[in-house]
């Protein structure tokens, strides 16, 4: 039986009080009892002996609270767990190597998620279809949608298990586990490490020398600012606090956004602009070639190369 059928087979829906299901219960146990009915539907002996364990069976989940609320979130297989054995049970009521089921193979999917799901949280719902074995020995496949709660701050590998909700075997195997793994798709801007965020900014050389301010959109949507104001050598690495990603252990806790400067260089100058830079360069710094400007971290470097933007005769844009 799938999930939902144990309603089914006594005839009520799923809020049904216990009064009601009393009453189905005793209606349907008169109509199938083996020794008593003798209705026309009824073929043999065996088909009421089926049908009328089919329906005590659902009484005894549904009238017990505990067992229903198992049942309601799961189904009704990781019940056959809590039953005991009684062939294994001795003469005087003790219980003697209790033997469970043998459950099948765990089966393993993937959930891919995108990096904003894993940064906000999300809730997936998944429609999945699986083998059961029915009440006749047979097996059969029903579809199922499970509900997952994505947590925010979960990271690629994270395993997401639901208990007897796999592919069971004829035989009397239980049925086996449903594991969910998280994968990560990847991302057009942003590259998850750890906890932190990686973004590589492109930047020209005069930003990296004069500065200039970053706008960025979040993962979470949000429009921030990001001023940089020191001289940024190539490969210089950036890092802005609390603006990566959430740690799922630690509530209210983020890692760092780490950011990758790719400076870029102009790909030709004039003869005559490379005469007017090596004299705004020894003017100022006693600097005697272009590249010297990349190797200086005095502060004043971004005034003069603010200067040399300005001037259109002297800078010019690289050309990529």
């Amino acid at each position: 039986m799938g999930a939902g059928d144990y309603y089914k087979v006594l005839k009520v829906n799923r809020h049904a009080t216990e009064e009601e299901l009393k009453k189905a219960y005793k209606r349907l146990a008169m109509k199938w009892h083996p020794d008593r009915n003798h209705h026309q539907e009824v073929k043999n002996k065996e088909e009421a002996e089926a049908k009328f364990k089919q329906i005590s069976e659902a009484y005894d989940v549904l009238s017990d609270p505990k067992k229903r609320q198992i049942y309601d979130f799961y189904g009704h297989y990781p019940l056959n767990s809590m039953k005991v054995n009684k062939k294994e049970q001795d003469y005087d009521g003790r219980n003697n190597n209790v033997k469970e089921e043998k459950a099948g193979v765990v089966v393993e999917t993937k959930l891919v998620c995108t990096l904003e799901e894993l940064y906000k949280g999300c809730r997936k719902k998944l429609k999945i279809s699986r083998n059961v074995v029915d009440e006749l020995g047979k097996l059969k496949c029903v579809e199922e949608t499970l509900k997952i709660d994505i947590k925010p701050g979960w990271k690629k590998g994270t395993k997401i298990t639901f208990p007897g909700k796999g592919n069971q075997e004829q035989g009397g195997s239980q049925p086996s586990d449903l594991v969910f793994v998280v994968d990560e798709k990847p991302h057009a801007v942003f590259k998850r490490d750890g906890n932190d965020l990686v973004i590589t900014q492109k930047i020209l050389l005069v930003e990296a020398l004069s500065g200039k301010t970053l706008n960025l959109t979040t993962l979470d949507g949000r429009e921030i600012a990001i001023e940089v104001t020191d001289v940024v050598k190539p490969r210089h690495v950036m890092v802005v606090p609390n603006e990566g990603m959430p740690i799922s252990k630690e509530p209210g806790k983020k890692g760092s956004l780490r950011i990758k400067f790719d400076v870029m260089f102009p790909s030709r100058l004039s003869t005559h602009q490379k005469h007017e830079l090596k004299k705004i360069m020894r003017k100022d710094y006693k600097l005697s070639s272009l590249e010297e400007i990349v190797h200086n971290t005095n502060k004043q470097g971004m005034v003069i190369q603010h200067n040399l933007a300005c001037s259109p005769s002297i800078f010019v844009a690289p050309d990529f």
